[in-house]
């Protein structure tokens, strides 16, 4: 194993070790005083998550910067060409209710200003309690993990799926998302599981067919739901940032998923480095192109449904 991805494990693994005694833990659900660089919440947990972060890379690499959920962008005092894009703890909720759907997430890349997520040429995952590692290398596949178990499922009303709601409008969410949910309740099955990574590597293992994240296009195309997004957010937007997605995206496209925004189109070009709603991305991840395309599909009518809702509101309001 090369240098950089030898690191990006090393830390993962770090992370996952100061943060297992945590989880469960009433203590760690303390309140800092600073929200998140991307407006959420910092636990007591996650204090402690970032903590470590920097104290190791002081420590085994004080020329690389990084970009965390809590601290922003971080340089080290000498020149760095190299940026580590880190979730200590993707999956705080869970965590610190001791369930299993909590993540270490690490990406690395170039440092500069305008670098994107198809730059991404590291990306880790590494599960909390168990401690298993999904490790990939841009062009050379997933170099560590669990067997491959993409689904071969292309139908809807069997799908095994996920979605997120923390920080996000559910009424809203409902009217797009509400066909598919209602749709696989008996053949299949959806979840909310608090991780992103989390949610994304199911589908390298099988669990779950897709992962589907629609906030950020809501937003786009319909820029009326944003202040929905802000009274959830607490005056925030909480959408997936890259911190959120960047390891996990690189896994599964090295090992054969799909991973595109909620519209279809890909995350490559997008920002890296940032955590505002502007550098927020939609996602739809799965392992079968048809379901994809079919998903996409379903998203597309589901987003007609709520222009539809909402201008029914508005003319109601407008009487």
């Amino acid at each position: 194993m090369s240098e950089l991805p030898a690191l990006v494990r090393q830390l993962a693994l770090a992370l996952r070790e100061r943060v297992l005694p945590l989880l469960g833990s009433h203590t760690a659900r303390a309140h800092e005083d600073e929200l998140a660089a991307g407006g959420d919440v910092t636990f007591a947990i996650d204090a402690e998550a970032e903590e470590l972060l920097a104290s190791f890379l002081a420590e085994h690499a004080p020329d690389v910067a990084f970009y965390s959920e809590d601290r922003g962008l971080v340089l080290p005092g000498g020149e760095a060409h190299t940026v580590l894009v880190v979730d200590p703890i993707d999956g705080t909720r869970p965590a610190l209710a001791g369930f299993e759907s909590c993540c270490v997430s690490v990406a690395a890349a170039p440092l500069r200003e305008d670098v994107t997520m198809g730059e991404v040429s590291v990306g880790c995952v590494v599960e909390i309690p168990s401690g298993t590692v999904f490790l990939a290398e841009r062009g050379k596949g997933l170099v560590e993990g669990p067997p491959l178990r993409l689904s071969r499922n292309e139908r809807l009303d069997r799908m095994f799926w996920v979605y997120g709601f923390r920080g996000r409008p559910v009424r809203l969410y409902m009217e797009l998302l509400g066909s598919l949910i209602e749709g696989s309740s008996v053949g299949g099955g959806s979840f909310e599981l608090g991780s992103a990574s989390y949610d994304m590597t199911r589908v390298l293992t099988g669990q779950l067919d897709a992962y589907i994240e629609p906030g950020p296009r809501l937003i786009e195309e319909l820029p009326v739901t944003r202040s929905e997004f802000e009274r959830v957010g607490g005056g925030a937007v909480l959408n997936n940032t890259p911190y959120d997605i960047a390891a996990a995206t690189l896994c599964l496209e090295e090992a054969g998923a799909i991973v595109t925004d909620a519209a279809g189109r890909s995350l490559a070009d997008r920002p890296l480095l940032g955590s505002g709603p502007e550098h927020q991305m939609s996602v739809v991840a799965s392992a079968s192109p048809r379901l994809h395309a079919r998903l996409i599909e379903e998203l597309d009518a589901g987003m007609e449904r709520v222009a539809f809702s909402l201008a029914g509101a508005q003319e109601t309001e407008s009487r």
